[in-house]
């Protein structure tokens, strides 16, 4: 009997310690406000791209996104201060290859799928962001392309 209840003790605390590693939910607030999110084809790949009308820089970090089944990086834009922007490489039509496998160095490999941690359409990405030090995760939704 004691045995049992030590067995049934452990099993409470670690699924207390499990759940509150793995609590993702969408947050319903927007970190920032946001223009119309677009994405455009380009000879690598996709490149998503997230205009931001207005962000608390010192509160709100965007960090990533899930989109088409892959997951890439947010970057600031160098041509437009207020756009963040994420490339998906799909792999290039131009790859070397031969038989001498230097001749092939400089290819790119098309991006590893990566499963979102949530189930979105075709034209919604999930936005990964941290927000007084802790990770949380944002839908976005209507994104539409452009040429």
């Amino acid at each position: 009997m004691k045995n049992a209840l030590h067995l049934m003790a452990g099993i409470f605390i670690l699924t207390v310690f499990a759940s509150c590693g793995s609590n993702k939910d969408l947050q319903e607030r927007a970190p920032a406000q946001f223009n119309e999110v677009y994405y455009t084809y380009t000879s690598e790949g996709i490149q998503l791209n997230i205009p931001v009308a207005a962000i608390q820089d010192d509160r709100v970090s965007l960090k990533a996104v899930y989109f088409h089944g892959m997951k890439s990086d947010l970057k600031k834009s160098e041509e437009k201060p207020n756009q963040y922007v994420a490339n998906f490489r799909l792999g290039s039509e131009d790859m070397v290859m031969h038989e001498d496998p230097k001749k092939e160095y400089g290819n790119k490999p098309p991006q590893k799928p990566e499963k979102s941690p949530f189930t979105i359409e075709e034209d919604e990405a999930i936005l990964v962001f941290s927000q007084n030090d802790k990770t949380r995760y944002y839908k976005l939704t209507g994104i539409v392309e452009k040429e």
